[in-house]
């Protein structure tokens, strides 16, 4: 009887929210922006410490439980390591369970949940959890809409909405049930200014500038195609990549794949002094694909140590490809062939990187040399270069229509990139007609030039703003047969025509 009397009354003042009940707050302490500068950074041993103090500190404060997530996400987005997300799955459990202590009538409540969500979404299209991912989507897309509609005030909805938006808006064919089933909308445009709007009323000491930030750079770059803005930005002394190795991987990846090699040379060996950078193996990756461009076989040594460090199954058969093409473009057939034998062993094929490894490693036929070299040194930047090269071939003497394929694409591409230099604008026909080649040499065929050809005609369309044939070219391209990297090449294609009905609506 002496234990029932105080039992019933702690749970009298819990169910009536008496003054024993626990207060739950969704406040962004010093500690909080410490731990979130420190997650955005890639400096999580230290993010970790200041959310452990804010957790001491204040207990309740539910903002320290969300900013948490952080580290997982981030963690496991890079790493994507299968084990590390075994261990950390019952703590990810767990803070979703955490929420639910909060106040539902908080505009904080639903965006926290929203965000959470969003990030295992991520998290399981890294991991090829196709299914969970569209279910964490829709679970974050459906909090933030309700959110949107209790408080429209609220502008930290934009940055879940933003990229939300974004991403539904470019979903290739093979992706389009998604939002038709769940009844997602997107727009690449919207979504996009979206994100402008919250960066523009906010700055760098606002809760979640960080990622909007990135986020923000990203649809641009990759969605937009906004190539140039971009990498304007990010040289812009605003852009901080000293003690961010976060930064730091954005921008080397947006310069390896806007063909400026030497500049992510130039970020990584600087990077690599600082703390951290060797708990990170895609660095390496990223090291070994800038050598590569220059078509130097010392990059072997970094796509090694990344394979030897790296405890994720991604862009394994990728790096033991890139590896083959260093040796065979330099006449060592004897490395090139045994890495295309581990190609062919080693990794798993889920990725576009890792399939088209894969396929490479059983066809048993290798790369026009002379091509093969062209195509590197222009994915490094080195255009004069790949001319000099191109030029030089007997197009007539290329026997196999991939080849062909593959000879007029890379010409195309080389003319492209000097039509966009001052004053060189002419060149831009010759780049049609070199595309045009390329399609018609490789329809009905699995590589991926005549793809790509549609892609880039697309874009000079575009560019040149004839609209009509540029949404003809992108449908072109999203109509052809299977082949390689369709999920990217799918993807561009989709926002391009998603870019141009934007601008039309707006007219």
């Amino acid at each position: 009887m002496p234990l029932k009397a105080p039992i019933s009354l702690l749970l009298a003042l819990l169910l009536s929210g008496g003054s024993m009940a626990a207060t739950y707050t969704y406040t962004y302490t010093d500690n909080c922006a410490r731990a979130y500068e420190h997650f955005m950074s890639l400096h999580l041993a230290e993010g970790r410490q200041a959310i452990a103090l804010e957790r001491k500190a204040n207990p309740n404060n539910l903002m320290a439980v969300y900013l948490a997530d952080y580290e997982d996400c981030i963690l496991l987005l890079i790493n994507c390591d299968i084990d590390e997300y075994r261990r950390r799955a019952a703590a990810m459990d767990e803070r979703l369970k955490l929420l639910a202590n909060g106040d539902p009538a908080s505009p904080w409540y639903r965006f926290c949940y929203a965000g959470m969500h969003l990030h295992r979404a991520i998290i399981n299209i890294r991991f090829g959890e196709q299914y969970k991912a569209a279910f964490n989507f829709r679970k974050s897309y459906a909090l933030l809409k309700e959110n949107q509609r209790l408080y429209p005030d609220l502008e930290y909805n934009n940055i879940i909405a933003g990229l939300l938006e974004a991403v539904v808006g470019s979903l290739p064919g093979s992706y389009k049930w998604l939002a038709s089933v769940f009844g997602m909308k997107g727009s690449v445009q919207k979504g996009t200014e979206k994100l402008g709007a919250f960066l523009s009323t906010h700055n760098s000491s606002h809760p979640l500038y960080a990622e909007t930030n990135l986020y923000y750079l990203y649809t641009r770059f990759y969605l937009l195609a906004e190539h140039a803005q971009v990498w304007q930005i990010l040289n812009d002394p605003a852009f901080k990549t000293k003690n961010n190795l976060l930064n730091t991987f954005v921008k080397a990846n947006i310069a390896l794949d806007h063909r400026h090699a030497d500049d992510a040379l130039a970020l990584l060996r600087t990077a690599a002094t600082e703390p951290g950078y060797s708990s990170y193996p895609v660095f390496d990756h990223q090291y070994g694909y800038a050598l590569l461009t220059h078509c130097d076989t010392a990059c072997a040594f970094y796509f090694s140590r990344y394979l030897r460090n790296n405890k994720s199954d991604v862009y394994i058969k990728d790096a033991w490809q890139k590896m083959a093409l260093a040796w065979y473009v330099n006449g060592r057939t004897d490395k090139a062939e045994y890495c295309r034998k581990m190609a062919g062993r080693e990794g798993t094929a889920r990725i576009d990187g890792d399939k088209q490894a894969a396929r490479f490693a059983t066809s048993g036929v290798w790369p026009h040399r002379a091509l093969l070299q062209a195509r590197l040194l222009i994915e490094g930047g080195y255009y004069e270069k790949a001319l000099g090269i191109l030029q030089g071939i007997d197009k007539d003497r290329l026997q196999h229509p991939a080849d062909r394929a593959e000879y007029h694409f890379r010409l195309g591409r080389v003319y492209e990139e000097m039509a966009a230099t001052p004053g060189k604008g002419q060149y831009f026909k010759q780049a049609l007609a070199q595309f045009r080649e390329a399609m018609t040499e490789g329809k009905d065929r699995h590589e991926q030039f005549a793809a790509r050809a549609a892609l880039h005609t697309g874009r000079i369309y575009e560019q040149l703003n004839m609209n009509t044939e540029a949404i003809a070219m992108y449908n072109e391209c999203l109509n052809m047969p299977d082949h390689d990297f369709q999920n990217s090449i799918d993807q561009q294609a989709k926002s391009g025509i998603n870019r141009i009905e934007h601008r039309q609506a707006g007219q």
